[in-house]
């Protein structure tokens, strides 16, 4: 127990605890890909890679310190860590459902699957994207639990992310679905109900 306190402070806890949390994501991830269906056609490798260096960038800018960056833009304080953990954990949980919706449709990368359907139910009838919304939320609260500057910077780096994957995607299931994609845009919200 004294090695244990050496190693972690009270005050690292919150850090490590959201560290978990993408963790859980990760390995939930790994293991519902396993039941997507194959894609007739998806975005370019470069694309994909390119979405891959900005969101782990955005994650490792978040949850490492940077010299230079340590100040804080929230203040240290355990109601400030435990919203953002709350936040963070809310957005896992958004992922699973909206993931389990998609079923056999899902994709990491932007594709059509074999028999692709326009999944319409539980997130998806408000959002048409609620999984970049999940992991959007997964993101701010890690930089609300960090509360310094560079944990701001990685939750830019990840909105600029995931802004580009939305527009990538509108792109596609419109080319994909057209009118009833079109008609499902003009009674939903693409990340956020009211906002955008």
């Amino acid at each position: 127990m004294i090695f244990a306190r050496n190693i972690v402070s009270p005050r690292d806890w919150p850090l490590w605890l959201t560290m978990a949390v993408w963790a859980v994501f990760s390995l939930y991830w790994d293991a519902a890909r396993k039941n997507a269906a194959p894609a007739v056609r998806s975005e370019s490798r470069a694309s994909r890679r390119l979405h891959l260096l900005l969101a782990n960038a955005a994650l490792i800018l978040i949850l490492v310190p940077i010299p230079g960056l340590r100040q804080r833009y929230l203040p240290a304080s355990p109601i400030v860590s435990a919203v953002g953990l709350c936040i963070q954990a809310l957005g896992l949980l958004l992922a699973v459902w909206a993931r389990r919706h998609l079923g056999r449709n899902w994709s990491g990368e932007i594709a059509i699957k074999v028999d692709h359907e326009l999944v319409r139910s539980g997130p998806y009838a408000l959002v048409r994207h609620p999984i970049y919304t999940a992991l959007l939320a997964m993101y701010a609260g890690s930089a609300m639990v960090s509360g310094e500057w560079h944990a701001l910077l990685g939750l830019a780096l990840a909105a600029i992310a995931y802004g580009r994957k939305v527009q990538l995607e509108e792109t596609n299931l419109l080319e994909s679905f057209g009118a009833r994609y079109r008609e499902y845009c003009g009674r939903t919200w693409a990340l956020l109900p009211g906002v955008f």
